[in-house]
């Protein structure tokens, strides 16, 4: 049995989110992130990323992780490829050439899209936008996002998902890189077929009712 190890607050989002699009059996293990904690070694606290059971699942300290069987995997792309890969369907590949570009969106997402859109995510979360530090890293991020979402956009003006004409687990491992830049107000102005693109993949009726449950978590434990 499939099973994940992480919180929704989190890149398990990826993972999680794909099984359930595809109706796949699978056990679901709430981690928190230990930086989350006030005191990971308070015995009340939530199961955390630093307690020992789960060093023993991934010595990283970090989630997701991953179970299946004997197999162990961390880091959100592979697992969530893996899982294309296991339970395939229209959400999986049809052949190593999807495969390839699936694999080639998600390396472009991770590599180049993900970092400068968290840094607008943290500007925004910390109430930093309007003050100059926060105005001269937003100008860099968004700067390292033009050329990535430039690329993108091209590739989805003439298709609706990122494999053509069917959702599939690429959309969900790029959406969820590029969706860390939607409180830059303005950023999807220029780049109106990727706005559209992740607009429909948020609208899914799966997504949205895995985004409420991510919403019910807390956001600290102090």
């Amino acid at each position: 049995m499939v099973t994940i190890y992480g919180c929704l607050r989190s890149r398990a989002l990826r993972p999680l989110w794909l099984l359930r699009e595809m109706g796949a059996p699978h056990d679901w293990v709430p981690v928190v992130q230990a930086y989350r904690l006030p005191d990971p070694a308070d015995p009340a606290a939530p199961f955390h990323t630093q307690r020992p059971e789960f060093l023993a699942i991934n010595p990283m300290a970090q989630v997701p992780a991953m179970t299946d069987g004997g197999l162990l995997l961390a880091e959100s792309v592979a697992i969530t490829h893996y899982l294309a890969r296991k339970f395939g369907g229209p959400l999986g590949f049809a052949d190593l050439a999807e495969e390839s570009h699936a694999l080639q969106w998600a390396l472009l997402g991770v590599s180049a899209v993900e970092t400068p859109a968290l840094e607008l995510l943290l500007v925004h979360a910390n109430r930093q936008a309007d003050t100059p530090e926060g105005e001269a890293q937003r100008r860099v991020a968004r700067a390292a996002l033009a050329r990535p979402f430039k690329r993108i956009e091209a590739h989805l003006s003439g298709q609706d998902w990122v494999l053509g004409d069917r959702f599939t687990a690429a959309d969900i491992l790029l959406a969820e890189c590029v969706r860390f830049a939607m409180d830059e107000p303005g950023v999807f102005d220029a780049y109106p077929a990727l706005h559209r693109w992740l607009t429909a993949a948020r609208n899914r009726p799966v997504f949205q009712t895995l985004w409420a449950e991510r919403d019910a978590e807390p956001t600290s434990f102090g």
